[in-house]
């Protein structure tokens, strides 16, 4: 698969099929079309619609309904399954291992790194062995599993103790995914436990920790509060300015001191850019690698960078890096196509420049926070914001989503376990093998 044969078309290869590199290769696709030849390098054949993921945890949608196929979306795009693990800047080639572990490696004329972010771990005793993040569809699945397991253990097992312990789940962090993740348990499991007579005086606890003040501390405090409302409302003990200090088999260590037994931990405390950005050996900001406001890479012509693996400067406020949202990661992404497409002869640049347009946090039920154009909303209104934000916003598949959204509120939740992803296939430390550049 490596070819030297002199290109006929410039070649532009996009790295990551997330929010940023599908946009990016949809925009490309539309600017150049027949002019280049595009690639899209991609570990999955899908873009996974990451919202909507406690959802498929909670049993309320389809996995398939948040997986985006490449393929079928991107016409005119060539697109490569593979981890990108080699980069030679100098001359301009790219390696990549694929599902089957074959190696191959690529030139380029253009090269777009969109590749994301993995999960953000701490020094935290036991963490690593003891938690599961949750950042894709085999987290999901096996989280959903997981739990049901846990609940349809304790029903069958004499000892108090062990039934404690199995009917307690803690999420760690109060972002925008533990928040939603912490807000679907306890439907899911008050779901589960109907069907289980032995449970019927037995506790099911949900915990929500997190070292800030609030949860959702990124957002307007009247989101946050009514997100925690929401929260309190279903039960979750939710606590606040305090975290994990040790995880073991059986229990965490709260840093209070406290003891909680429990056969489930749940890490959803932020991300950190992919490690293929550390391949580069190119300045750096928090770990994003730095661009200019074209989302250019200074001092190299040829590579540009957006979503999570860049550090764009927020024009909106000076100093300012642009968060790492799926709102900027898209209309970057749309950004990107264009000034690539400009730096091979076809139209002009612009400098990246975006005011967001608010939020939406999905509660499950009838519940969700929504800050539309920064007009704080909660109760239906902000749920029919949300999931009309969510229908606009997915390449695909919006008409399944919305009957799955129906059958959920008509009829009774499926509560099974699918056995489809075991514990070893889901590590929390989900980064990407140590990657390599070739010497300058």
């Amino acid at each position: 698969m490596t070819s030297t044969k002199p290109r006929a078309r410039p070649r532009v290869v996009v790295v990551g099929g997330g929010f940023a590199g599908h946009s990016a290769a949809r925009s490309l696709a539309k600017r150049l079309g027949d002019a280049a030849e595009i690639v899209l390098i991609n570990p999955t054949d899908y873009f996974l619609y990451l919202p909507l993921l406690p959802e498929v945890a909670a049993g309320v949608i389809d996995p398939r309904r948040i997986t985006v196929p490449l393929a079928a979306t991107l016409p005119g795009v060539r697109v490569v399954l593979g981890e990108v693990g080699s980069v030679a800047l100098d001359d301009r080639r790219i390696g990549w291992t694929d599902p089957e572990s074959g190696r191959a490696e690529m030139g380029y004329d253009r090269l777009v790194l969109a590749v994301g972010s993995v999960h953000k771990l701490l020094p935290i005793p036991g963490v690593a062995e003891h938690a599961h993040g949750f950042r894709g569809i085999p987290e999901a699945l096996y989280l959903r599993d997981h739990v049901t397991r846990q609940i349809e253990l304790a029903a069958s097992t004499a000892d108090p103790a062990e039934r404690e312990a199995r009917c307690t789940f803690v999420v760690v962090g109060a972002g925008y995914t533990g928040t939603e993740v912490a807000a679907q348990g306890p439907l899911l499991t008050d779901t589960l436990v109907r069907h289980h007579a032995a449970l019927r005086d037995q506790p099911v606890r949900w915990l929500l920790l997190d070292l800030a003040d609030r949860v959702l501390p990124e957002l307007d405090p009247r989101l946050s509060g009514t997100a925690d409302r929401v929260l309190r409302e279903r039960g979750v003990e939710v606590r606040t300015g305090q975290s994990v200090q040790e995880a073991a088999h059986g229990h965490v260590l709260l840093t209070t001191g406290e003891t909680v037994p429990t056969r489930t931990l749940v890490w959803c405390v932020g991300v950190r850019p992919d490690p293929l950005v550390e391949a580069f050996r190119l300045p750096t900001a928090k770990g994003r690698l730095v661009v200019d406001a074209e989302l250019g890479v200074p001092g190299h012509p040829d590579l540009f960078a957006c979503g999570d693996a860049a550090a764009v400067p927020d024009l909106t406020s000076p100093g300012e890096l642009t968060a790492m949202t799926a709102q900027h990661a898209v209309r970057q992404g749309k950004l990107v196509g264009r000034n690539v497409a400009a730096s091979l002869g076809h139209g002009t640049p612009r400098a990246y420049r975006h005011h967001d347009l608010g939020f939406v946090v999905e509660l499950g039920g009838r519940e969700a926070a929504a800050n539309p154009l920064h007009v704080p909303l909660g109760g239906l209104v902000a749920k029919a914001v949300t999931r009309g934000y969510h229908l606009l916003s997915m390449p695909t598949n919006r008409t399944r989503t919305a009957a799955d959204w129906l059958l959920d509120a008509l009829l009774p939740r499926q509560t099974v376990q699918l056995g489809l992803v075991r514990a070893p296939n889901v590590p929390l430390d989900t980064a990407s093998p140590e990657v390599q550049r070739s010497p300058r």
